[in-house]
C-alpha cells in the first residue's frame, strides 16, 4: 500500500470540547447532536477519510476546558479541536491548541480578544464575534426610535462583549447598566428595582443558560413585562423556549441563523434534526453542524492531507445560514435577522424570521488583527 493510500485510511481525529454536565449541558448536548447529524450526512467521513471524534466535558470551567484541550492536542494528537460554548473557557484553552499548530474551530464563543490582537491563522469560527448579534438588535432599536435603554448582563467576557456590542451602535441614551455575578446570580430583584426607577424606553438583557427563565419570570412578577419593552440576544432560543413558554412571546431578538431560512441546506438540516431528535435545532446546533461541514470542505480541498488546512478560509460549503465569507481575522461576514417567537402548526413554540436587520455585518475588531490574506 502506498503512503498516500495509507493516509486515506487513517482517521481524521477531531476533539470536541463543550459542556456535557450540569444545568447548561443541554447546550453541549444540542451541539453534539448536530455534529453527529452532520457526520451522518457526510457518510461518517471527513474529506473521504474515516473520522474519530473525542468528546470532552469542560464542566463550564476555564481551567478544566484548558486541561481537556491540552489533552486533545498533546495526548490524542487530534487534527482539529471544535466546540466551546463559553468565551472564558475558549480564552483559557486557545493558546495550547494554536501553539501546537492544531486548528481550533469555535462553534459558539467569539470573544473580542480572539477577533483582535489574539487572532491566529489556526483559529476559525462558524458563529460570530460576540458583539455582532447584539449590535444587530441595537440597530433594530435605532430603527424603532428608542431613545433610552437600560442594559443587564452577566459579568464575564461574553457579557461585557455583548453589552458593548449594543452600545457600539445604539444612538440613544444609556439609562443604566448592570453586570451581575456569573453564573450563580439568579435573583434580579435589585436590578429590576433600578430599572423601574430609571424608567427607560426599553430594556436589553443577555442571560443564557439557567438565568434566562429566572429573569423572565421575575420581570413578569415585578409587573415590568408590559411596561418596558424587552429586547434580547442569546436569551431566547430553541433550547430555552420550552422552559420559558409564553413568557417569551413578543420578545424580539437577532441572530445570523433562524430555523425557517429558506436555503436547501437549512431545510434538510432542520427537517432531519427534528426527525432524529424530536425538537427544533438551536442556533448552537446550526453553528456546530456548519463546523463539521467546514472541516469536511477543507480536508476535501487538500485531498485528505490534514497538514494543509488553510482551505477553511474559503468557507466552500453550503452553510445553513446561507453564503458567508471570512474576514481577515477568520470571523464571518454575514447577515443578521430579526427573530420572533411564534407557535407552529402543532402549537410548539419556535422562532421565525421577521426581517433582515443587517447585511454583510463585520465585527469591530478585525482592524486589530495583524493577519493579512
Amino acid at each position: 500500500m502506498t503512503a498516500a493510500a495509507m493516509a486515506q485510511d487513517k482517521p481524521v481525529k477531531i476533539g470536541f470540547v463543550s459542556t456535557f454536565s450540569g444545568p447548561t449541558a443541554v447546550i453541549g448536548n444540542d451541539m453534539r447532536n448536530a455534529f453527529e447529524l452532520a457526520l451522518d450526512h457526510l457518510g461518517r467521513k471527513i474529506g473521504g477519510r474515516p473520522v474519530e471524534v473525542i468528546y470532552e466535558d469542560d464542566g463550564q470551567k476555564p481551567d478544566i476546558g484548558r486541561q481537556k484541550s491540552e489533552k486533545l492536542v498533546q495526548s490524542d494528537k487530534v487534527d482539529f479541536v471544535v466546540g466551546y460554548i463559553w468565551s472564558n473557557v475558549l480564552l483559557a484553552s486557545l493558546k495550547p491548541v494554536i501553539d501546537s499548530g492544531t486548528f481550533l474551530i469555535s462553534a459558539n464563543a467569539g470573544p473580542s480578544q480572539v477577533a483582535g490582537e489574539l487572532c491566529s491563522p489556526f483559529f476559525f469560527t462558524t458563529s460570530w464575534q460576540n458583539d455582532q448579534t447584539p449590535a444587530a438588535i441595537g440597530e433594530y432599536m435605532n430603527q424603532k426610535g428608542i431613545k433610552s435603554l437600560y442594559l443587564l448582563g452577566p459579568n464575564y467576557a461574553a457579557g461585557k462583549d455583548i453589552l458593548g456590542g449594543v452600545k457600539s451602535v445604539f444612538k440613544g441614551k444609556i439609562a443604566g447598566e448592570d453586570y451581575t455575578k456569573w453564573p450563580d446570580h439568579l435573583d434580579f430583584s435589585a436590578e429590576l428595582s433600578k430599572v423601574r426607577a430609571a424608567k427607560p424606553d426599553a430594556l436589553f438583557v443577555f442571560y443564557p443558560g439557567a438565568a434566562d427563565v429566572q429573569f423572565l419570570n421575575q420581570l413578569n412578577q415585578a409587573g415590568l413585562r408590559g411596561q418596558i419593552p424587552l429586547y434580547t440576544a442569546f436569551t431566547i432560543d430553541a433550547l430555552s423556549l420550552p422552559r420559558q413558554g409564553d413568557l417569551a412571546l413578543g420578545v424580539p431578538g437577532t441572530q445570523h441563523w433562524v430555523a425557517d431560512l429558506p436555503n436547501d441546506a437549512n431545510k434538510t438540516f432542520v427537517a432531519d434534526f427534528k426527525a432524529k431528535y424530536k425538537a427544533y435545532p438551536s442556533f448552537y446546533a446550526a453553528q456546530t453542524y456548519d463546523a463539521a461541514n467546514l472541516i469536511n470542505s477543507a480536508v476535501s480541498a487538500v485531498k485528505g492531507d490534514t497538514s494543509k488546512k488553510d482551505a477553511m478560509r474559503r468557507a466552500d460549503y453550503l452553510s445553513v445560514r446561507g453564503p458567508y465569507r471570512y474576514n481577515n481575522n477568520h470571523f464571518p461576514i454575514q447577515d443578521f435577522y430579526l427573530q420572533d417567537v411564534v407557535k407552529d402548526a402543532d402549537g410548539v413554540l419556535t422562532l421565525k424570521t421577521a426581517a433582515t436587520v443587517v447585511k454583510d455585518a463585520q465585527d469591530n475588531f478585525a482592524g486589530k488583527c495583524a493577519m493579512k490574506w
